[in-house]
């Protein structure tokens, strides 16, 4: 048995051995794979290094950018002043040029309303009814009243004819004389008492019968039949709205109104034609005065853009400026009026008011992309010469300070206060390309590839019409 194990054992080890060595060349050749793909690794990277910086250094030399970028096409447009028509936008609402209130008188029960809700009504017509029986009893009490005064009247007077003439002979004594006349003098007062009393009772009869006081459209009753309704506070059962003329009203800020005329003592915001006349007429008083400022008013026309965007098919005009602030709102109050014979709008729609008139002489303007923002505000690009040979064509970033949005022939341009000059190159297409960086991302000037020959937007020149949006700029 002893001789079996060692046979085994001896036959066992050279197996072992055999073993041990191919793990051990297997993993000499594993650490070898290993080190050669870290080998070739290596050298990939460098030499994908070395040929892209030859290819950075040849673009440099044959384009002209830096960093191994192209020159960035772009359109540009040079800085002129112009005359921009302006219009200010202030959100207002529709009013009736009349807004009459129609209320009970006297207090009765209502029986009928005769017109229709939201229908056009004339002057005069009737609209509610309410019991009168009351108040034609009362009527003819009155006139009962009245006839008997009056025959008490009579007797009195014919009573002071027959004694004046027998006074006057000595037949009677002076004291029936007074009696007689002052019987005659309290019938006439009793007459005349009775008389008031009776237009009162037919005056309270007529108010049973509720009319319009004004043409226009009525509203909703704000009573239903069999309802009690009583004079006073509670006595409103409905209104009636004139809307042709329609009122729109709107409100001023005080720093609205603040930068406005400052903008007019310094000649840099024209008011319409009248109102510069008047101005440069100077100071008047009296009358004068007050036709003036009603032909400075004049000068300005209004249009109404609605809820939906549309602009109202007719102007009008600034018929109102309250020269004193509404201590509620801390605005000024005003008041525009608009022909509305079909009725189009109707009181207390939202509507956005638009003052038109008033020109901004001697302004700069850019289109609306070419001003971007900025961690220190908004800039614009402006072409310069740089690069090592000071030849190339670069885009400078230059900050501007920016007034209100204006539409000139139909293009979205903002009012630069500061930061831009007379004949400066603005940037106004391919800005997405371009970069602040030291000493100007280097620039192709033209339009941008597929615009040739079709007139790049970027380069037209401003001037002509143009509208003023309201814009929060920062500036």
């Amino acid at each position: 048995m002893r001789h079996c194990t060692k046979t085994y054992n001896s036959r066992a080890n050279p197996m072992k051995q055999r073993i041990a060595r191919a793990e051990s060349a297997l993993d000499v050749a594993e650490r070898w794979n290993t080190w050669m793909r870290a080998l070739t690794l290596v050298i990939s990277i460098a030499a994908t290094a070395v040929v892209l910086t030859a290819c950075g250094r040849a673009g440099s030399e044959d384009k002209g950018g830096k960093g191994g970028f192209p020159p960035a096409p772009v359109s540009v447009q040079e800085v002129k002043t112009t005359t921009v028509p302006i219009r200010f936008e202030y959100v207002g609402q529709t009013a009736g040029s009349k807004e009459a209130e129609v209320r009970a008188r006297v207090q009765g029960i209502m029986e009928k309303r005769t017109y229709q809700e939201g229908s056009k009504v004339t002057a005069g017509q009737t609209l509610f009814i309410l019991d009168s029986r009351a108040y034609a009893a009362q009527a003819q009490a009155a006139e009962a009243d009245l006839s008997r005064a009056q025959a008490q009247y009579s007797q009195a007077k014919r009573n002071f004819d027959r004694v004046k003439p027998l006074a006057g002979s000595n037949a009677l004594s002076q004291r029936e004389l007074d009696e007689a006349t002052s019987g005659d003098e309290v019938g006439a007062a009793a007459v005349k008492q009775a008389q008031a009393r009776l237009t009162e009772a037919r005056l309270n009869l007529g108010y049973t019968r509720v009319t319009a006081p004004v043409s226009g459209f009525a509203g909703r009753a704000q009573k239903s039949e069999g309802s009690l309704v009583s004079p006073g506070a509670e006595s409103l059962l409905a209104t009636i709205s004139q809307i042709d003329p329609l009122y729109v009203n709107f409100s001023v800020s005080e720093a609205e109104r603040l930068r406005l005329n400052r903008l007019m003592n310094s000649g840099e915001l024209k008011a319409p034609s009248a109102n510069s006349a008047a101005m440069k007429n100077g100071e008047k008083s009296g009358a004068a005065k007050s036709a003036d400022d009603k032909s400075a008013l004049s000068g300005y026309s209004v249009a109404l853009k609605l809820s939906d965007g549309s602009i109202y098919d007719r102007k009008g005009r600034l018929a109102f400026v309250d020269p004193a602030i509404n201590t509620s709102t801390g605005s000024f109050d005003a008041r525009a009026e608009l022909p509305n014979a079909d009725a189009a709008l109707r009181p207390g729609q939202f509507v956005r008011v638009i003052v038109e008139g008033a020109t901004r002489p001697n302004t700069i303007v850019v289109p609306q992309r070419a001003v971007m923002d900025g961690p220190q505000g908004k800039f614009v690009f402006v072409t310069a010469k740089g690069g090592q040979d000071g030849k190339t064509d670069v885009a400078l970033p230059r900050p501007v300070t920016v007034g209100e949005w204006v539409e000139v022939d139909g293009q979205q341009q903002w009012i630069v206060e500061s930061g831009l000059k007379p004949g400066d190159m603005v940037i106004t297409d391919g800005t997405a390309k371009l970069f602040p960086i030291p000493g100007g991302a280097p620039i192709m000037l033209g339009p941008p590839p597929g615009m040739e020959g079709k007139g790049a937007p970027g380069m037209d020149k401003g001037g002509g019409k143009g509208d003023v949006k309201k814009a929060d700029a920062k500036k």
